[in-house]
């Protein structure tokens, strides 16, 4: 065959297979399903066994992969008994009788702010407008009894790029925080006594990329076996405009006059701080801590050298409607801390001791004094600060007793020190102490330094006393 018609029959034959290979190679497509749609075991409350689990009951799916918790984020209810309406009103007059006021930044529920992400029967069921109501309501009680409370409403029921809530976690995005920090801000510069605070300006940039692997998708993950993808966000960080970030960080400020305690909300991933500083222009000593709660900090820093020398002007104090305010033994540490325990109080009984394993009787009313509780307060102190647990056992001359356990969170930095009031809810108050005992620790070998004092207790005017002073 002629070289010229073996070229041509090639060239034909390569024509020939592209056309081929162009007929059958075509772009991929691909199909999506829902992930990880809630097992039947999720909508079973009694599969939410340990005490952790059961902050999630019940898991909900939504929209996509968002989770909700149907007695927390689903709620309609806010408030607390008369019992703890009463310890809110003794703890804002205490407080504003050394001269702090406080602000409450009271959460708004993610079913409040993210119901357009539920699926339809559960956003149809969800009462919003009757939950609506009822957070305005709560709000409105403690502003009532002279809280500063910035009204977050406004947030409620968003529309917005950026989610306010993770999908997946109870924690607020640094785009929540920013929101809510701004709402904080104008309620605080209303403050009285707030043009004293020293002004300075701050600016807030982008820090880099943070990712959530949320605490609904893992409780998810632990009762059917799924798995959700990291949810990704901006980070941010906040500091002094036109100063570096490691110079002098209160300038000629020696102490903030405003300080944040809180739950994890306020920690340093949401920057709900330096946001804050940004928003109110002025410095703000951050004490919240991840896994402190709805007292953790607040207790950690009413025992400080920080309040107890230099108290702020504002203390601002977050928190969700998750935690109940009507926890007796938290305001029984608050009121006694405010006033710094036994701390420069005559010790009408008091012990120095090394704690054995088991029962250790500390404090010996061996005289019948008069010391009802009603007028009485207990200051502990270990000498290993990382004690974080005292279990103790108050004897009174009737032959009742009281078992309390005080527990501070692992995450916090504490100093070995229990403060409380004596026990007047119900008929407690005119008891007398006959005895204090504690337990001591579980190995012989664990030898446990512990000094005991009960001393009277702090008084603090009411707020009738307040304003009548104010009237003068």
């Amino acid at each position: 065959m002629p070289p010229h018609l073996i070229t041509l029959l090639t060239a034909g034959l390569l024509l020939a297979s592209a056309g081929v290979q162009a007929d059958e190679i075509e772009a991929p497509t691909f199909t999506a399903e829902d992930c990880c749609n809630l097992c039947p075991e999720a909508h079973d409350a009694k599969n939410y066994t340990t005490r952790y689990q059961q902050n999630f009951t019940t898991l909900v799916q939504a929209k996509g992969d968002w989770l909700f918790r149907t007695q927390e984020d689903l709620r309609t209810q806010f408030e607390t008994t008369p019992a703890g309406y009463k310890r809110m009103q003794q703890l804002h007059d205490a407080f504003k009788s050394k001269g702090v006021e406080l602000v409450v930044v009271y959460q708004p529920t993610r079913g409040l702010v993210n119901r357009s992400k539920l699926m339809p029967a559960e956003r149809a069921s969800f009462d919003y407008d009757t939950a609506l109501k009822n957070y305005q309501a709560m709000l409105g009680r403690f502003a009532k009894m002279g809280y500063y409370v910035p009204d977050l409403s406004p947030l409620t029921d968003e529309q917005q790029a950026h989610d306010f809530y993770f999908r997946g976690d109870q924690h607020w995005t640094p785009y929540g925080a920013e929101r809510t920090a701004k709402i904080v801000a104008e309620i605080v510069k209303k403050i009285p006594g707030f043009a004293d605070i020293p002004q300075r300006e701050f600016e807030t940039k982008i820090s880099g990329r943070m990712g959530k692997t949320g605490t609904l998708h893992n409780m998810a993950g632990q009762l059917c076996g799924t798995s959700y993808a990291v949810q990704y966000m901006d980070q941010f960080s906040t500091e002094p405009k036109g100063e570096a970030g490691d110079g002098d960080l209160f300038s000629d400020e020696a102490n903030p006059q405003i300080t944040l305690v809180g739950t994890s909300h306020s920690g340093k991933n949401y920057n709900f701080a330096g946001f804050l500083e940004q928003n109110i222009g002025a410095d703000i000593l951050n004490v919240a801590f991840p896994g402190g709660g709805l007292e953790g900090s607040m207790l950690q820093y009413l025992g400080s050298d920080e309040f107890q020398k230099t108290p702020p002007k504002v203390l601002i104090w977050e928190f969700s409607p998750l935690y109940r305010l009507d926890q007796e033994v938290t305001y029984r540490q608050m009121m006694s801390l405010l006033g710094n325990g036994c701390e420069g109080k005559p010790a009408l009984l008091s012990k120095n001791t090394t704690l054995k394993p088991g029962t250790n009787q500390l404090l010996v009313n061996g005289t019948n004094k008069p010391l009802h509780n009603a007028n009485h307060q207990i200051d502990i102190s270990f000498a290993d600060p990382s004690v974080k647990t005292l279990q103790a056992t108050l004897w009174y001359m009737n032959g009742r007793h009281e078992t309390l356990k005080i527990d501070k969170p692992t995450t916090s930095d504490t100093d070995g020190r229990f403060a409380f009031e004596l026990r007047t809810d119900e008929d407690w108050a005119d008891q007398n102490l006959l005895a204090l005992e504690i337990q001591g620790p579980d190995d012989a070998g664990d030898a446990q330094k512990v000094e005991a004092k009960l001393c009277t207790r702090n008084v603090f005017p009411t707020s009738a006393q307040h304003t009548a002073q104010a009237g003068r």
